[in-house]
């Protein structure tokens, strides 16, 4: 399946709500684009528009959205403990 994009646009230009964990970015249409860190993690990269077609293929670091449980940082010597 061949996806047509408005555009390519690096995530440090997305808007972050902290309170939804999706970031925005302005549409031509007047809505926004949005994804949230669930997809990003997932290794999606398109945001879409919820007002119209037009989608956005997001240029982001897949190893910045990996999954926090995957890696923990304890010193040499010391057990990691799950509470």
């Amino acid at each position: 399946m061949t996806f047509s994009f408005y555009d390519e646009i690096e995530i440090e230009d997305f808007e972050f709500d902290e309170e939804t964990k999706t970031y925005h970015y302005p549409c031509p249409c007047g809505d926004r684009f949005e994804i949230t860190i669930a997809d990003l993690m997932d290794g999606e990269d398109i945001a879409r528009c919820p007002s119209c077609s037009l989608m956005v293929r997001v240029i982001y670091d897949p190893e910045d959205f990996q999954d926090d449980d995957q890696e923990t940082n304890v010193e040499p010597g010391k057990q990691a403990i799950t509470v």
